[in-house]
Order: structure tokens, then sequence, then C-alpha cells
């Protein structure tokens, strides 16, 4: 805090940020045990690719390592050596794979590629018979049609006399795409096909089931889960209360505050008037800080279903975001809240345990992931260690 005797004190930089993000690591390491405990006798990796989802692979790595994580996924190699300083003796997979030029990095730092393609199989096949064995992955596409080996395929490989007999992967994982749908018949036929590919690939561990298809039950839990989105406090399920902790509040700080009359326009394009003579705040945060445009008060023309955007909650209140929102600005009606409780410099939750993310989300027309992962640059970082 500033000290009110000296003016020109260091301040704290997040008592006075523009932006803001909190990110609460024992409600991230209470998900992980969390969805362990529903995984059952499955064991429970971490995803953390997109640096953790946005919220910083280094500290949610550290703390989903001390929480008992020994099986980590990222996306991208770059991702899985900066985990691998973050948890030392785990097994971490990067799931796109391997390309040429990037061995040394995999061997280095101990990483296992996710074999997503023929070509990537027949390339590190010619890598290990260069350079010896070194654990990998295989997926199996079983109707996503994303990325992974052709189901048939992938089966026949385990009886092709031309495989090399040293060629042996740790794990064969493939990903359910209407997990998030517990009604959708897809599922039973996703899971029965994974099980066609289990049993060809017998002795290998197996995994199927990310955050939603933990909760679909332990038919789908297989030898390893893969939980991501519930790790950070996102709902994994469509409908039906989110058990998940929050763990990431983001907010903006006022700027202004200003009276506007009824019948005045507000933000760009005048999209939205004001009913009664209002009160607004002008707060430190737009587009270039993932509060995306589609939150926007009104003035969103591919936004159909909703019409109304984003609230966000001050002074104990939901307040709404009226007209377009900006690159750096976005601007609340908050004439319901007594003057004297509110003031220039005070803080809007943008979403946290007040503002739901996947509420916030919704009213954009998105899902929760892609507000986490759309953080930018500015926001200020506070980490609250489990104790």
């Amino acid at each position: 805090m500033t000290n009110p005797d000296d003016p020109f004190a260091e301040a704290d930089d997040f008592e006075i940020a523009p932006v803001r993000l909190t990110v609460d690591l024992g409600a991230l390491a209470d998900n992980w045990r969390e969805m362990a405990r529903r995984s059952g006798s499955a064991r429970t990796a971490a995803v953390v690719k997109a640096d953790a989802y946005g919220l910083g692979i280094e500290d949610c790595g550290t703390a989903l390592y001390e929480a008992g994580a020994r099986d980590f996924f990222v996306a991208v190699v770059q991702e899985g050596v900066t985990l691998r300083t973050y948890a030392p003796d785990a097994r971490i997979y990067v799931l796109s794979g391997i390309w040429p030029g990037q061995e040394q990095l995999f061997f280095e730092n101990g990483l296992v590629p996710v074999l997503v393609s023929e070509e990537q199989l027949a390339f590190w096949m010619s890598v290990t018979a260069e350079h010896g064995d070194h654990p990998c992955a295989l997926q199996v596409d079983t109707g996503f049609n994303r990325l992974g080996i052709p189901l048939e395929d992938a089966i026949a490989f385990t009886d092709d006399v031309s495989r090399p007999a040293s060629f042996s992967p740790v794990l064969v994982l493939s990903h359910l795409h209407s997990g998030d749908t517990p009604s959708s018949e897809l599922n039973q036929k996703q899971l029965e096909s994974f099980r066609r590919v289990a049993d060809a690939f017998e002795g290998i561990e197996t995994s199927l089931a990310a955050s939603a298809g933990i909760f679909l039950g332990s038919d789908y839990h297989f030898d390893l889960t893969r939980p991501g989105i519930a790790l950070y406090g996102g709902e994994a399920v469509n409908g039906g209360k989110n058990p998940m902790r929050p763990v990431a509040k983001a907010e903006a700080r006022i700027i202004q505050i200003r009276d506007a009359k009824k019948g005045e326009t507000v933000s760009y394009g005048g999209t939205y008037q004001l009913s009664r003579d209002s009160r607004l705040a002008i707060v430190a945060a737009g587009y270039a800080d993932g509060y995306l445009r589609s939150l926007s008060g009104s003035g969103v023309p591919l936004r159909q279903n909703i019409g109304h955007g984003a609230f966000g909650f001050v002074a104990g209140r939901k307040v709404p975001v009226v007209g377009r929102l900006t690159m750096d600005l976005t601007i609340f009606d908050v004439t319901d809240v007594p003057a004297a409780e509110i003031r220039s410099g005070d803080y809007v939750e943008l979403f946290g345990p007040n503002m739901p993310l996947d509420d916030v989300a919704r009213a954009a027309g998105t899902i929760g992931y892609e507000l986490l992962t759309s953080l930018g640059l500015r926001y200020e970082r506070r980490y609250i260690y489990p104790e």
C-alpha cells in the first residue's frame, strides 16, 4: 500500500494496476484433487496447454505438481520445455507431436511426443532407429476427424510385421467430441470404438476422458484421465451446476464516473440510448485485454440469441455493460449503485467468484476456454498460494 506520509512512495503494482488478475492456486489444486477423486482408479493428469489456459504455466504447473500430478499435457514443445523446470520428474506429453528439427528438445527435456498422423509415426520410428528408444504416445481418431491415426489403421498397425520390435508407445489416447453433452449417443459410439483400440494395444495404458469425459463415468476413465478446463474452474458439461471452485478473478479499474442524460447515446456508433438519467463507470479494460467485443451492451450484429451484453460486479451489485466495448475501455451502467459506495479507482470484477466465468462467456456467445486463453499481457497478476 502507498505510504500516506510520502506521496512518492512506491505503490503496490497490483493495488494500482489498470487491469489485474488474481489466481487462486489453492482452488486450482483442490480442483485437480476433485477430478482425481472422480477419476476413481484411473491416474489423473493435468492439461496446462496455452500457458495453463491463460493463467500461467509456471505457477499453475508448480501448484498442480505439488498437489500430486505426475502426468501433464501441453500443446507444443516449447510449453513442455518451460514446464520441465517446474515438474522435474513428471511425464510431459506434447499433444501436437513432433516435427523434424525438434528431436533434441524432446530428448534433452524428457518430453513424450503424441504421434498424431502416419507421417509423424514414420518419422518417429526413423528417429528412434537412429537415436535409440524414447517414450512416445499414439493418438487414434475415433470419430473427431481432427488429429489422430484412423481407427482401422491404428488397429492394423498392431499386427504390422514391419513395425520395429522396439516401438511400443507408453500411452494410446483418443478424444471425445461430444463429452460436454452427456445425452449425446455419439459418446457411446466413440467409447465402443476406443475399446477396440484398447483391446488391440493390450498392455499399453489408454486415455479417453478429458474434463467432460470424467463426468461421464468410470466406463470412460481407462488408465489415465486428462482434465483441463475443470481445473481452472470452468464448466466441463453443458447444463447443471458447475462443481468446480473458481480459480481466476479478472478486474478492471474505474477511470471515471460520469453523469449522462436520458436520451443520450453511449460509445461508438451511438448504438445504445439511455432510457434514464444515468451514471456511467468507464473502466480500463477492453478487447485488447481479452474482454471480448462481443460482450458489448449493444451494436453486435453477430450476437442474435442474447439481447444484452455482459455484467460486471462492483459494490455488491451486478452492473451491465452499455454501448460498444472498445480496445482499452468498457462502460458500465452504475446508476443503481449508491453514489457513496463507488468511486473512481475502485475495481469492477469482469469475471470471478461473483461473475462466473461461463456466464460471462455465454454473454459473448462463446465458452470459458476462450475468455481465459484470451487474457492479454496487461494484467498485473497475483497468485494466492495454498497454505
